[in-house]
């Protein structure tokens, strides 16, 4: 009964101030009249920046963390795309850099040609243009395959030349391809003469210690030699036209106790790095046959024996 009698309003010693609705109307009417006044008269500006400012040292500090994140993200990403740049500029610049090369070597091969064309219609009639195919397998001779045989009017031991002078002479013919055999093979003989001079000799092939090189030989110690003479082909073996520009002399040795001195020679023409020669007829077939005598003159004589 005690506990039925007892109220759940506070005791009139706890009844202080408005009561909770009056507090929620007056909080009200304050912030409505605030807003009002901020939006017509700008009345709280002030005590916004005050507080702005008072808080921007707080705002920086837990910005920090993420601008240096994003700050981090973005070097990174930088720098994988610096890196793929470069690695795409490193690629264009090879491909560059053998497109030049190709360009340079096709520059250089059309010169080539075009000293071989201009050879084969100004001076050399009957000449077949060929390229080189191969070099021969055989280690210990100096040969090269041409692309070009019997079939297109290649004649055994032709001489075979570029746009520098002598290469080599055809020593096989195929239908479809023929074989030369370059000058500075140990088996291979020249007959010259030097230019500044007018002395005859023979150059051979020295490939024991130079792939690239020949020997003038059985010259007399005392000889007029000297380093640098042209040596051409001299014309009188019946293969060789004369005036082709076979070697330059590198050197001399005369030694007292030899009867003939040592003479080296380098080949004027690219033996080793030649790509497109030119074939010529042998001197033995570009010499007109004689006409054939007439048949009565032969009676005539028959009848006076």
């Amino acid at each position: 009964m005690a506990l039925a009698s007892l109220g759940r309003d506070p005791p009139p010693f706890f009844r202080q101030g408005p009561s909770a609705l009056s507090r929620l109307a007056l909080f009200s009417a304050l912030a409505l009249l605030l807003m009002v006044a901020d939006a017509r008269f700008q009345m709280v500006q002030p005590l916004r920046a005050s507080i702005a400012t008072a808080l921007y040292p707080l705002q920086w500090l837990v910005l920090q963390p993420l601008l240096l994140s994003q700050q981090a993200s973005e070097r990174m990403d930088g720098m994988f795309s610096n890196e793929t740049a470069l690695q795409q500029l490193r690629t264009q610049l090879a491909e560059q850099r053998q497109r030049a090369q190709q360009t340079e070597q096709l520059v250089l091969e059309n010169q080539r040609l075009r000293g071989i064309l201009n050879l084969q219609e100004r001076e050399l009639p009957g000449s077949v243009v060929a390229q080189v195919v191969y070099d021969a397998a055989d280690p210990y001779t100096r040969k090269v395959i041409l692309d070009k045989g019997e079939n297109h009017g290649v004649h055994l031991a032709s001489p075979v030349i570029d746009e520098l002078g002598l290469i080599g002479q055809v020593t096989r013919v195929f239908p479809m391809s023929s074989e030369v055999t370059l000058i500075t093979d140990r088996d291979h003989a020249i007959p010259v003469i030097n230019v500044r001079t007018g002395a005859r000799g023979v150059a051979y092939g020295e490939n024991t210690r130079n792939a690239d090189a020949l020997e003038l030989r059985f010259m007399a110690a005392n000889a007029d030699v000297m380093a640098g003479d042209l040596l051409t082909t001299s014309g009188v073996d019946g293969v060789y036209p004369a005036g082709l520009p076979v070697a330059r002399i590198d050197k001399v040795e005369r030694r007292t106790e030899a009867v003939f001195a040592r003479i080296g020679c380098v080949p004027v023409a690219m033996v080793a790095g030649a790509q497109h020669v030119l074939i010529l007829l042998p001197v033995a077939l570009s010499i007109p046959r004689p006409p054939p005598e007439p048949e009565h003159k032969s009676h005539k004589t028959g009848g006076r024996r």
